[in-house]
């Protein structure tokens, strides 16, 4: 198969000498009326890839702000059918559509299926968390055969011999969480995003396989200094943040637009 629309998005990102924007945001999230206006929103601002999120109710590696968003998706009843038909809006504005899934929702609904759906769906991917490359054999031959990124973590704990296992398994890009703790938003970037960035390229000068960075990141500056080392910034909270602050969906459509425009110009000064 081909090169997929994320690593497409992510080499003209790199041709352009910026780094990409990933934001997050959970289907049917703050409804699932809303969902997609928002996501839309996001991609006007600025987003090249929208990390559309599988609602869970006990996301281990989410902090409360990315807890309460995805238990309002809950209890608006969303599902994993309402996860492709949100992925399919989500390509559909031109933005790159992966989905971030902790394994057990993806292992209910059956690997090869969920697999199948997705990338009939026009997904480009997906990001598993919880999901280490030695015991991902199902989920590789079920990405494998339907053309689909495989995205998995590394952090800044990880081992010289965990991070080449991982980026060996990885295609899209590599996902560096910048610190040991949960998602949210805070005052600086830890000094180890930087470290773990170097140790993981020292392992992809050969495939060139990109390194985008996410925990933490909330305004301008930071996703600036995230951008001069890593060929991604990923921001989840500070997007869920605004629309959970927003009285209705026009003032969260406004507020998330300006977000991202304000991140876009943040990776376009790296």
């Amino acid at each position: 198969m081909g090169a997929t629309a994320l690593q497409t998005r992510l080499a003209t990102a790199r041709e352009e000498n910026r780094a990409a924007l990933v934001g997050y945001i959970p289907a049917g999230f703050p409804d699932l009326e809303s969902s997609v206006p928002v996501i839309e929103a996001m991609v006007e601002g600025g987003c090249d890839v929208i990390e559309v999120g599988l609602p869970y109710s006990d996301p281990m590696m989410d902090g409360p702000t990315i807890q309460h968003a995805a238990g309002q998706a809950l209890a608006a009843g969303t599902n994993t059918e309402d996860l492709f038909r949100i992925v399919e809006a989500t390509a559909a504005t031109g933005a790159v559509a992966v989905v971030m899934s902790y394994w057990n929702p993806i292992e209910r609904y059956g690997v090869e299926r969920f697999a199948t759906q997705l990338a009939k769906a026009g997904g480009s991917g997906v990001i598993t968390p919880d999901l280490i490359p030695e015991e991902a054999e199902e989920w590789t031959a079920a990405s494998e055969s339907t053309g689909l990124d495989r995205i998995y973590l590394v952090a800044p704990s990880s081992s010289d011999q965990r991070l080449a296992l991982t980026t060996q398994a990885c295609s899209g890009f590599v996902y560096a969480a910048s610190l040991m703790g949960v998602t949210g938003t805070r005052e600086h970037v830890a000094d180890t995003a930087e470290i773990l960035v170097r140790r993981t390229r020292d392992l992809t000068q050969e495939s060139k396989l990109p390194i985008c960075v996410g925990l933490g990141i909330s305004n301008a500056e930071q996703a600036a200094e995230v951008a001069a080392y890593a060929d991604g910034v990923i921001v989840g909270a500070g997007f869920c943040q605004r629309v959970l602050d927003a009285p209705d969906l026009d003032t969260a459509r406004t507020a998330v637009r300006s977000f991202a425009q304000e991140l876009a110009a943040g990776v376009r000064a790296r």
